[in-house]
């Protein structure tokens, strides 16, 4: 897969980041939505290494786009996101937080028993042989199994969802090196302090059903972050652009913050 995709017209000033990690092409719904008025650069993480991830983006950001942007990040893309800002704030103008990761470990503790309580008992099972075999060094191609445990968890995380046909690029080598690292960071205090550094508008926009909690973002970064603005969608689970309740709202939303300061927004 290409490092990124253009949709739209000039300026590329708008650039959304997939989730995962290792998730690449999960944004191309609402880059395509955005961009009969925007000109939208999706971009894919390749890097092994958070490090290396936020330099890829950075040099995507800056060879192929039109800085300083707009970044919509997604799930782990919205971590990401944050990481960026707060290293390169000469390159965001502005960043909206898309069904983002709690920025203090002990908001999750509940996380991992909502979502296998949406599920059916043999759903369940399912899930722990798939962690067994995720975890196995002795199987190298995982990525059939990433896709489908993706899809159980995604299944567990929506709320009424409409068919989402991405054409995903499962990389379960990319999730197993980056997100224990990106754990690493949360654990130790070090990602929510970054937010000390970001000198633009931040918007975080949430589903009220998403097992991820809503009050890891909010709590946490209303306390650090200099202008942030918090938008809660109802029947909602973590992707709200797969959502039949939410979708119209999510973009209505969305559209609105690429035009608008969040101090403008109810």
């Amino acid at each position: 897969m290409n490092k990124f995709r253009l949709y739209g017209k000039a300026p590329f000033d708008v650039v959304a980041v997939h989730g995962g990690p290792g998730a690449g092409g999960e944004m191309a719904a609402v880059a395509r939505e955005l961009a009969s008025e925007h000109g939208v650069l999706e971009a894919f993480q390749t890097a092994m290494s958070l490090d290396g991830q936020v330099e890829e983006l950075k040099t995507v950001i800056t060879a192929d786009g039109s800085p300083p942007v707009i970044l919509i990040g997604f799930s782990w893309g919205a971590w990401l996101c944050f990481i960026l800002a707060a290293r390169y704030p000469e390159l965001v103008k502005k960043l909206i937080l898309v069904s983002s990761g709690a920025f203090e470990e002990h908001y999750t503790t509940s996380l991992h028993q909502t979502r296998m309580s949406r599920l059916t008992v043999s759903e369940q099972r399912e899930v722990n042989e798939l962690f067994k075999i995720l975890e196995d060094p002795a199987i190298t191609d995982k990525a059939t199994y990433f896709k489908r445990f993706g899809a159980l968890f995604s299944r567990a995380d929506a709320y009424d969802p409409l068919p989402d046909n991405a054409e995903i690029d499962f990389r379960p080598d990319i999730y197993g090196k980056v997100w224990s690292e990106g754990a690493e960071l949360r654990r130790s205090g070090k990602l929510l302090e970054l937010g000390r550094e970001i000198k633009c508008p931040v918007t975080s926009i949430h589903g009220d059903y998403d097992p991820h909690p809503a009050g890891g973002v909010r709590i946490p970064l209303s306390s650090i972050v200099q202008d942030f603005n918090f938008i809660e969608l109802k029947k909602c689970g973590h992707k709200p652009w797969a959502e039949r309740y939410a979708r119209d709202e999510f973009f209505r939303i969305l559209k609105a913050q690429l035009i608008t300061t969040p101090s403008n927004l109810c």
